[in-house]
């Protein structure tokens, strides 16, 4: 398996091993565009993996802090009290860059920018630009994709 995601599409791609798309999801990335600077707000470019896969036992829509379950489960009168929080609900698949200087290490490291893939809020527009960098997916699509992948599997990011 790998994913593929197209920045200029708003779409994530899982291949199988012979480059077949056997899935393809809309997602919204950065509303700043693509970069791969820490501070930058924007989504990282390159060859990346799943660096960790978390939330596996928690209920859909589970509130993230800090890769850490809040113990808050997202509605929309809990997203009307944060309205400019980019919510990370239900499952997080963190990325890790592979190219060292690109995507890895120094200012530019993916991992450490905390950039993941995640559910977000069902009233967020997907096929549009607006996370602080991260993937978001819906909830739904995301449980699939994630029962898909394992920690290690290859993660492209293409503007």
């Amino acid at each position: 398996m790998k994913i593929r995601i197209h920045i200029p599409s708003q779409t994530l791609q899982l291949l199988d091993d012979h480059g077949a798309v056997l899935h393809s999801y809309l997602v919204s990335t950065a509303a700043k565009g693509v970069g791969e600077e820490r501070g930058s707000f924007c989504t990282p470019r390159g060859r990346h993996i799943i660096r960790a896969r978390i939330g596996a036992d928690q209920p859909v829509d589970t509130v993230f802090v800090r890769r850490r379950p809040t113990g808050e489960i997202y509605t929309p009168e809990l997203g009307a009290t944060h309205p400019e929080r980019d919510w990370i609900l239900t499952r997080i698949l963190w990325l890790s860059g592979t190219e060292h200087g690109y995507n890895r290490g120094g200012s530019c490291d993916t991992m450490r920018r905390y950039i993941y893939i995640h559910g977000t809020p069902d009233e967020v527009e997907m096929g549009k630009p607006g996370s602080h960098g991260c993937i978001r997916m819906r909830n739904a699509e995301l449980l699939e994709l994630f029962e898909r992948v394992d920690v290690g599997t290859q993660v492209e990011i293409v503007a």
